[in-house]
């Protein structure tokens, strides 16, 4: 990095993180509407909400807890139908997404579930098992209320008709090598999706409770290993996309990538996850640092622009967002 990265460190393990058994509703948690994070961590199989950037940096101990809400699906009361032992291993991804007033989060896991939950009351609104061979790595909510899933080793993205129901499986279906990343455009009311190679958006049609997948136009990326996709909240209707070995911002207007420079290769170097926080711009990146038992995970925050990192011992993370009140839209 260009200048040397400010080190939090908490002094309590991964037990002194971890709040209760079960989801907690976020109101009564305390989370605010602001910009705290959220990260996946494989080691407890649970998605963290810890606090944000400002309050991270002020933390000096274990009498302080950095989470403030926690979901897993193995103490989920209404997922044991989809086997969380099984489908609920590794999981991959946590996305904030506000529709119709409400608050959910989106989640994936490459066992196989994709789901849905409300984080006011922590129910699970969708849910499926897309398979033990799928490995689903990203999904989205679209207006309607329908989920877009990402599946790796599938090789495809599916638009779930999340909209029927807890437990619908009618889909559409889009062949696509290595698909990581999907993301809901709503000004160009657009379904882009990240694959190994390529970019490519979709037109959502059909109706809600029979989608269609239609390709609009497809650009490949400047080189391959696509992996996270997510909007640049300081700049609407442009996108973050990582690959093996570097970061990119996407402007569809022009069909453009442009290289971000993080201070060295080493920092730009398979990132699992990426955003900007909304109003500051401060870049939140999730990499493996090879520290760890598996070469894709971290137990570190990265922060750019200014830099700095926050250090959660014990953790097994593989993606860390904005805790943001970003929503489908209309």
């Amino acid at each position: 990095m260009s200048r040397r990265a400010r080190l939090w460190r908490t002094t309590a393990g991964l037990a002194a993180l971890v709040v209760g058994a079960g989801a907690v509703p976020a109101t009564a948690a305390g989370v605010r509407l602001g910009w705290a994070v959220a990260v996946v961590d494989q080691a407890s199989r649970r998605v963290l909400v810890v606090q944000s950037a400002d309050e991270l940096i002020a933390y000096r101990g274990p009498d302080r807890q950095p989470v403030v809400w926690s979901w897993s699906a193995d103490t989920a009361g209404d997922l044991g139908d989809l086997d969380p032992r099984r489908t609920w291993a590794l999981p991959d991804e946590a996305k904030s997404r506000v529709r119709d007033g409400r608050r959910y989060l989106l989640v994936t896991a490459s066992g196989g579930l994709a789901a849905l939950v409300d984080t006011a009351t922590g129910a699970t609104a969708w849910a499926a098992d897309t398979g033990p061979r799928a490995n689903p790595h990203s999904a989205e909510l679209l207006p309607d209320g329908n989920v877009a899933v990402a599946a790796s080793t599938g090789g495809w993205v599916r638009l779930y008709a999340a909209s029927l129901g807890p437990r619908a499986t009618a889909h559409a279906e889009f062949r696509l090598p290595g698909a990581h990343g999907v993301h809901w455009d709503r000004r160009a009311r657009l379904l882009w999706a990240l694959g190994d190679d390529t970019l490519t958006a979709l037109r959502v049609g059909g109706t809600a409770a029979a989608p269609t997948l239609t390709a609009e136009r497809t650009v490949p990326l400047p080189e391959p290993g696509g992996h996270d996709l997510a909007p640049v909240l300081a700049a609407p209707g442009r996108f973050w996309v990582s690959t093996a070995a570097h970061l990119w911002r996407f402007d569809p207007a022009a069909d453009r990538f442009t290289r971000i420079r993080l201070g060295g290769e080493g920092a730009e170097r398979d990132i699992k996850s990426v955003g900007d926080e909304p109003g500051t711009g401060r870049l939140l990146t999730a990499a493996p640092d090879h520290a760890g038992p598996c070469s894709w995970c971290t137990s570190v925050l990265t922060l750019h622009r200014p830099d700095g990192s926050r250090s959660l011992p014990g953790t097994h993370l593989y993606k860390a967002r904005w805790w943001t009140s970003w929503g489908s839209g209309a």
